[in-house]
């Protein structure tokens, strides 16, 4: 952590050094937060606003693969409850859950740029689009 915070930072490197947080830690550590907090002088409830705000920071571990669902209307229309329907019930995991092997983590996300291929999802910044809930097993197979 102190090599993030070991440099001249000011009020405009928050999200950047939110974002090398969740890059070194997987996620961010209350004590990363504040860390972050007094390197910029800001209290540490800006800092976990700004944290808490953003869909690609997490404030708790998530697994190796985290899997995001796209929840807006198209997919939704073309299947997405099923498709959410089908990985929980494949993951064994609710919404927001880590599997018991920290091999994946499930998360419902707004639009992802893919309402011409709905319903899809993305995993680990790869998207997958017109996943009918047949293909969960064989997606979840090549994150191993």
């Amino acid at each position: 952590m102190e090599e993030l915070l070991n440099r001249q930072v000011s009020r405009d490197d928050l999200l950047r050094l939110l974002k090398e947080g969740q890059a070194k830690y997987g996620y961010l550590p209350y004590e990363f937060m504040d860390g972050v907090a007094r390197a910029l002088g800001l209290p540490v409830n800006e800092v976990y606003g700004m944290a808490s705000f953003y869909s690609f920071l997490s404030l708790k571990p998530v697994g190796r693969n985290v899997i995001k669902v796209c929840k807006c209307l198209p997919c939704h229309i073309k299947g997405g409850p099923a498709l959410l329907a089908a990985l929980q019930a494949e993951l064994g995991i609710g919404i927001g859950e880590t599997t018991e092997d920290g091999r994946f983590t499930l998360h419902l996300t707004n639009c992802i740029g893919a309402c011409d291929e709905a319903p899809a999802l993305m995993v680990n910044g790869s998207r997958h689009g017109r996943v009918e809930p047949e293909r969960i097993r064989e997606i979840l197979a090549s994150y191993a």
